[in-house]
């Protein structure tokens, strides 16, 4: 008789906010926490994802949506099949959002709510001084719009925390929704093994 051990339940760990919010930093800092419980976490970064399945799309809001949802299905696959799936991307309209949400269904949406002007203070690049300069058209925030999510699972403005705060601030809303349970809580951090 072939037995197959109970399938993991998986959830999506959406990620929205502007550039240079800290969306790339939680998600990353947050992966490894879920690993360290014994999860199967896979990392969908919005850049990577543009640059290799969105390549040749633009900023259009059509190019935008086409990108999120692309996101989105990939994050379904994996969720269902019991990933813990971290998404950090702009997504900066709610509708596409609120498409993954449904495709998705356990779905977390983590608002990083940093304001624009420390946002760009923190912009390495200089994307935002190109982008007030009129150099750079369709850039969410400046040029383009952010619909900011109505009712997100955490809101966590960046300017007042740590990393790691807002680390404990995501773990406890996966807790509170039953993705995380107190059998995860005894998993040896240090080996993954309980």
């Amino acid at each position: 008789m072939n037995v197959q051990p109970p399938r993991q339940r998986g959830v999506t760990v959406w990620f929205t906010g502007l550039s240079g919010a800290g969306k790339s930093t939680l998600a990353e800092a947050l992966a490894p926490r879920l690993a360290a419980l014994g999860k199967r976490v896979e990392l969908l970064d919005g850049d990577a994802v543009r640059t290799h399945l969105s390549k040749g799309l633009g900023f259009s809001r059509e190019d935008r949506d086409t990108n999120v949802r692309r996101i989105g299905w990939v994050a379904q696959l994996l969720t269902r099949n019991g990933v813990f799936v971290i998404t950090a991307a702009i997504s900066p309209y709610r509708e596409a959002r609120d498409w993954c949400r449904d495709t998705i269904k356990d779905f977390v949406e983590v608002y990083v709510s940093t304001p624009l002007e420390v946002c760009a203070g923190r912009d390495v690049k200089g994307l935002y001084a190109r982008a007030l300069a009129g150099e750079i058209p369709h850039f969410t925030g400046v040029n383009d719009p952010y619909e900011a999510p109505t009712d997100p699972a955490v809101t966590l403005d960046t300017r007042g925390m740590t990393v790691d705060e807002g680390v404990e601030r995501v773990l406890a809303a996966l807790r509170a929704r039953g993705y995380l349970t107190g059998a995860d809580e005894s998993v040896d951090a240090s080996t993954g093994v309980k």
